[in-house]
């Protein structure tokens, strides 16, 4: 289980129409090898609002369809149920997908 993964969860949450919903790990890489029972991801939509806090993924991502990754709603998902693999994300999208977080968390660059 690797950061920038996606997975097929079925039965997401009570709140979620559909039976089955693709999600993309976003925790740290130490945090995913390490005992801690849960994983941080963020929920994939057809719906794509062109925030930028949404990053756009496709068929070249694993999926079967344009979506995108919505980073306004992280949940934290046991990894038990994370086993389901769709594919991963490129080096290029995962620097999207940091983008996407930091302005979703207002996390300020630190080093400007």
């Amino acid at each position: 289980m690797k950061r920038g993964e996606l997975y097929r969860v079925a039965n997401p949450s009570a709140k979620d129409p559909k039976k089955s919903r693709v999600f993309v790990i976003v925790s740290r890489q130490v945090l995913i090898d390490s005992r801690f029972s849960t994983v941080v991801c963020a929920p994939i939509y057809s719906v794509h609002d062109s925030l930028s806090t949404q990053v756009s993924v496709g068929v070249k991502d694993g999926l079967k369809h344009d979506s995108s990754i919505h980073c306004d709603e992280l949940v934290s998902l046991p990894k038990s149920i994370l086993t389901n693999f769709v594919g991963s994300l490129s080096p290029q999208k995962i620097e999207e997908l940091n983008r996407a977080l930091s302005i979703a968390l207002d996390i300020q660059d630190l080093q400007g």
